[in-house]
This record gives C-alpha cells, structure tokens and sequence, in this order.
C-alpha cells in the first residue's frame, strides 16, 4: 500500500466516524494541500489516467484523489478534510443527480462554494459523447468484449434505447467494467478532447 492509498483508508476511516489522528499525521507528512472528492472507483480510474497521460504525479503535488463510494457520503468527507477538519482545499466531480449533495457539503464545511465540477449525466456518458458511439464501440471489441455486448443488445430491456445509453448501460453491467473503461477511454481521448468537466478538474489541480 502506498503512503496516498493509507492517507484514503485513514480519512475514509475518520469520514465513519473513527479517530483522525492518522490522516493528521499523514497528511501533513505528505503534504497534502488538495482532496478531489470523487463518487466512484471508476472516477478515480479515469481521473488517475488522464493525470497520468499529461505526466502529473498528483500525490507528489499534494493531491489526494479519493473515491467516496457514493455521493450522500461527500458531507462526512468534506467535513474532516475541509475547514472543519485537515483545511485542505476541496474539489471534485459529481454527476448531475448529485449537484445538492455536493453544495451543501461544501456549504457546511465552509469551504469556497461550487469549486467542484458537474457531469451532465455520468463521467460515462461524457466520455461516450466525446469519443462517439463508433469508438467506444471499437474499444469494447478491443478490450475482448465484444461478444458481451452483443448478447446485452439483444436483452428486450435494451430495444428503443439510443446506442449511447446501450453503451452507458452497458458499462455498469458487471462488477468492475466500469473501472476498466473509466481508464481505457480516458486513454483514447485526442489531447484536446477532454469532457469539460474532467479537464476543468484536472486544469484546477
């Protein structure tokens, strides 16, 4: 485990309720300076790709990149990481749905308001929107699941809807897919095609 991923266990820890005197002691022997609030791994799989692509090593520029596990959890975490807690500067990314989730949060920390980032659906479908239909498409015949997809198009469920939402769906359809295309189609972005909200994240960092 790497000294970023125990600074993530530690605080996730504190946001349940235990003692945050290992954060403390972590984030200031790291030198964490920023929390990117995240609701999902497969967030953080795209938002760690697409760092990676542009050569930043977010944890050595004191960012923390942590993944939620749910977005009705973003008041606990921005407590202990915000002014009440670590005082660091928050950020994030959110889908829509959640928008009020994240602005109480950040109103009840304290912290500098609306300096998180929106979705207009999911980080998914951005990514879908961007890169086309055609291409995902490719990618999922490239990534071997081709024959997966294929079988799920065929669900009556599936009949009327638009291949975007097919593949948005599809996407969610088994425990860690999304994870994996979180970064596989963050890496076959054009550098100047990046959804607004993934690179107004990572311009702020």
């Amino acid at each position: 485990m790497t000294d970023i991923e125990a600074f993530r266990d530690a605080v996730t820890a504190w946001a349940a309720g235990g003692a945050g005197d290992t954060a403390r002691e972590l984030a200031a022997r790291l030198s964490v300076r920023t929390a990117v609030l995240l609701e999902g791994a497969s967030d953080l799989a795209a938002v760690d790709a697409l760092a990676a692509r542009r050569g930043q090593d977010l944890a050595a520029e004191g960012v923390c990149v942590l993944p939620m596990g749910g977005a009705m959890s973003v008041g606990r975490f921005a407590s202990v990481l915000g002014p009440p807690g670590l005082g660091l500067r928050l950020t994030g990314l959110c889908d829509e749905a959640e928008r009020r989730y994240y602005a109480r949060g950040w109103e009840r920390a304290g912290a500098a308001p609306q300096e998180f980032f929106v979705c207009t659906a999911d980080l998914e479908d951005e990514l879908i929107r961007t890169l086309g239909t055609a291409r995902v498409a490719e990618l999922v015949r490239a990534e071997g699941d081709e024959r997966a997809l294929r079988t799920f198009l065929r669900q009556p469920a599936q009949q009327g809807r638009t291949p975007q939402q097919q593949l948005r769906r599809f996407l969610g359809t088994k425990k860690g897919r999304k994870i994996h295309y979180g970064r596989v189609l963050v890496e076959a972005l054009a550098p100047d095609g990046v959804p607004a909200p993934l690179a107004g994240l990572l311009a702020g960092l």
